[in-house]
């Protein structure tokens, strides 16, 4: 072991600063010293290499003649290495982007720019740490000892550069096949939205769709159509597109619920969009070419820019219209707009922190920046926020090979997330009036300029322009029509009952000196919504305004029974069936009865936060057998697949609403039932729809077997009891807990006049919890036991000749529609 004399601390602590950099293996110090004395024995106690730890020394030596020099031989070497490598690397990467971008020739001489310069940065600082390495060791020199020789500081320096380039390829690697892609790549993560197994058909990959050519629909959008296994169209699909895409007309489009309206205007507004795009970029070619000049100007793709001041007054019209090189920019931003939606809300909270647009600057910045970017091109509104949420995957499934990029406004969701969506300038947006008339109110960059706006579309638009419901719509269509219009804009208005009539009360018919003006509803809505030209109206409705496949059914009884025929319906039935109520405490009094009689259900109102209702929905859409009690929320617009029963606990009090309710079964020609509750309060309400919908008043019973309504009303009584039990029980600790937090906070005694239930004390809640755990055990034991029978033979041996069973009706193996056919047929016979 080498320690220079008088430099032994100095010696350890340069050592280890060495190590900790170069992490490599330590060379002999004698490879970069020239001696020219000789190693001389040091005299020292014997008794030093009795100590622990230096058991191995035998003796210490000292050189105090020699000299540090740097092996030139050793750092040649090295540096012509180290470049044929780099090269063997960069012929190698080379082959790979050759092979991955054979039909991309106008990207290989940026990829070459961009590799030498980052070859020569490296070198750069390749040569930077060799000069920090010859300054460490002139320092080693001055102390006159040395470990580390500068091979090793190469050997490291080359592993760094390898990490690097490494890095290097793999962004490079990303970036190409991002570019390389004609649409987004669909993400891995599977998307949690019930509507995308209405969407997406597993089957449908390559199917024919020559049936669509005749309607003028896009190359791109035949592609999606074709993946998701749409091989024609519907009629109103087949009637509407022609006038739309070829005509430019405004379109009012009525036809029965689950008939494909969506697309009637998704296809129209794909169609107008890319047409858009490729008049902007011949615009910015007819720009760039001006009359003026002698020659045209060529821009080349291998020589740099110019950059001149005329140079740039020259490009300014280009960044105006150049709109096609961004959609290919944020193709990777449309997938995460899909994710985030997908789980509904949140759809998925893929905030997406990376946007295509820099708009830190501020609204104003953007305002006055506004025509240079991508303008809003479409606009859907639509009555509820899961209807909105469904036509944006919709409309994402059709456009997915086009790079057109929507985005959804709507309430209950965080607004600086859809702020930051809209930061990305999507062509389309799908929204609520309330939350829409805000962020324009707020003055959000890209809903400013609306005179670009090219396609409006009303979904269910007789219940948007209803009085009273929304009147930020009215301000929206106002501004529309005056501030923000534009002639060339598309107008599209849908819905199942666009053209259904009322007729007018007794009372006023039967006055005969007023004049009534009557208008037809459609002469209305087109003034509201501000159409003025001649639209084409299509209309494919039925005066009963409903579906063939659909089964309309009924039940009579009191109001307290409707829980009774409710739950025997659900029992002896099971399947994916909705039940509708007009109020939200009718739900939540449903929901807590049901979950008390194990039939699990999934409640859905306004109250309820905007995630657990999607999240709701979609666990309806995932389970076979499953019961969804909601309010006309969810009416409207929502497909479902594959629902079975919709029960009407309550009549509706609008027949429009009835056709809606009952649309959510029997979609896309599979039959349905809809079924009645008919308690005495209804019977005006029911009256009236049957009267608007030139129905017979007496629609099929359906059929019940009485026999085990015994049992079922028992269970359903023990429930009620629980129910309310609960109901008081938490109402009661509710208020107390408040009274006494508030009697705290203001350092006063509480009277047991201001608690509810009298201030009760341990014993009684005791005894009230002992009694409820009773009930609920004997409901267990009520559940547990069987309501119905399946058929079995009865003809055992024994004693008597019979085997005493109990009297329990037979199930029925049959579904709702089989036993309501056979309940017909029984009474045609009796008949």
């Amino acid at each position: 072991m080498c320690v220079s004399s008088g430099c032994v601390t100095k010696h350890r602590q340069i050592h280890k600063m060495k190590v900790k950099k170069s992490r490599g293996r330590l060379i002999s110090s004698k490879r970069g010293i020239v001696v020219r004395g000789e190693w001389k024995a040091v005299n020292m106690d014997p008794g030093l290499f009795s100590e622990e730890g230096l058991d191995g020394l035998v003796c210490f030596e000292e050189l105090t003649d020699y000299s540090l020099v740097e092996p030139e031989r050793a750092v040649a070497v090295g540096e012509t290495s180290r470049k044929d490598k780099k090269k063997k690397k960069r012929k190698a990467s080379e082959i790979e982007a050759e092979e991955e971008l054979q039909s991309d020739a106008e990207e290989i001489p940026d990829q070459k720019k961009n590799k030498r310069q980052k070859k020569n940065k490296q070198d750069e600082e390749s040569q930077d740490e060799t000069v920090e390495d010859s300054g460490l060791e002139d320092q080693i020199s001055q102390d006159e000892s040395s470990d580390v020789t500068p091979e090793t500081q190469l050997k490291t320096s080359k592993k760094k550069n390898k990490k690097k380039n490494k890095k290097q390829q793999q962004k490079k690697k990303k970036k190409t096949l991002a570019g390389k892609a004609d649409a987004p790549a669909e993400s891995k993560k599977k998307s949690r939205n019930w509507s995308s197994a209405a969407v997406m058909d597993p089957e449908g990959s390559g199917t024919d769709v020559s049936a669509w050519k005749d309607l003028f629909v896009p190359a791109p959008v035949l592609k999606a159509l074709s993946v998701l296994g749409f091989s024609a169209p519907t009629p109103i699909q087949a009637l509407a597109l022609p006038p739309a895409i070829r005509d430019r007309l405004d379109v009012l489009g009525a036809a029965e619920t689950g008939s494909g309206k969506t697309l009637c205007f998704g296809i129209p507004m794909i169609h107008m969009i890319l047409e858009w795009r490729e008049a902007s970029s011949h615009k910015r070619t007819d720009e760039l070419r001006s009359p003026d000049d002698a020659e045209p100007h060529v821009e080349s793709l291998y020589l740099p820019k110019d950059t001149s001041p005329e140079q740039e007054t020259s490009d300014e019209p280009r960044d105006d219209d150049g709109e096609d090189d961004e959609p290919r920019d944020d193709e990777g931003e449309d997938d995460e707009l899909r994710d985030d939606d997908g789980e509904d809300d949140e759809p998925r909270d893929n905030d997406g922190e990376d946007y295509g647009t820099p708009d830190e600057a501020g609204p104003d910045a953007c305002a006055e920046n506004e025509p240079q970017k991508q303008p809003l091109l479409g606009l859907i509104l639509t009555p509820t926020r899961e209807l909105a949420v469904q036509v944006k995957h919709h409309i994402d499934a059709v456009a997915r090979f086009t790079g057109i990029k929507t985005a959804i406004v709507v309430g209950g969701m965080a607004a600086q997330k859809q702020q930051r969506m809209l930061m990305r300038r999507p062509e389309i947006v799908i929204a609520t009036p309330g939350r829409l008339w805000e962020m324009i109110k707020e003055k959000q960059a890209h809903l400013q300029n609306l005179r670009q706006l090219r396609c409006l579309v009303i979904d269910e638009a007789d219940r948007m322009v209803e009085k009273g419901h929304f009147a930020e719509l009215e301000n929206l269509l106002e501004m529309l029509n005056t501030s923000q219009f534009n002639p060339k804009r598309q107008t599209f208005v849908f819905s199942a009952t666009l053209t259904m009539v009322h007729s007018l009360p007794l009372r006023i018919q039967q006055k005969k000196r007023t004049k009534i003006e009557q208008r037809s509803k459609l002469q209305l809505l087109m003034e509201k919504v501000g159409i003025k030209d001649k639209p084409k109206v299509i209309d494919l409705t039925r005066k009963e305004a409903t579906v063939e496949t659909l089964t309309e059914t009924r039940i009579n009884c009191t109001k307290e029974d409707k829980d009774l025929f409710l739950y025997y319906f659900l029992l002896q039935y099971p399947g994916r069936s909705m039940v509708f109520a007009n109020s939200i405490d009718c739900i939540k009094r449903l929901n807590a009865l049901l979950q008390i009689l194990d039939c699990s259900p999934l409640p859905l109102h306004a109250n309820m936060h905007q995630k657990q209702r999607l999240k709701n929905l979609e666990r309806f859409a995932e389970k076979d057998s499953c019961v969804l009690l909601t309010t006309d929320v969810a009416a409207r617009g929502l497909d479902i697949p594959n629902v079975q029963h919709v029960i009407h606990y309550q009549v509706p009090r609008t027949s429009e609403t009835y056709v809606h309710r009952s649309g959510r079964t029997a979609r896309a020609t599979k039959e349905g039932l809809s079924l009645l509750l008919i308690g005495p309060d209804d019977l005006m309400n029911y009256k009236k729809i049957c009267r608007t919908l030139d129905k017979s008043e007496d629609l099929p019973v359906f059929p019940v077997q009485e026999k085990c309504m015994a049992a079922i009303k028992e269970r359903v009584n023990l429930a009620r009891k629980i129910e309310k039990m609960e109901f008081f029980h938490s109402r009661e600790q509710q208020h107390n807990s408040w009274v006494r937090q508030a009697s705290e906070a203001m350092e006063i005694d509480v009277d047991d006049d201001l608690l509810m239930g009298g201030g009760k004390g341990e014993d009684e809640d005791r005894e009230q919890q002992r009694l409820m755990k009773g009930l609920k055990k004997q409901l267990k034991h009520l559940i547990s036991q069987p309501v119905f029978r399946n058929q079995m033979k009865t003809k055992y041996p024994t004693q008597m000749g019979k085997l005493h069973l109990p009297q329990l009706p037979i199930s029925t193996a049959d579904t709702a529609l089989a036993s309501v056919s056979r309940g017909r047929q029984t009474a045609t016979q009796q008949r």
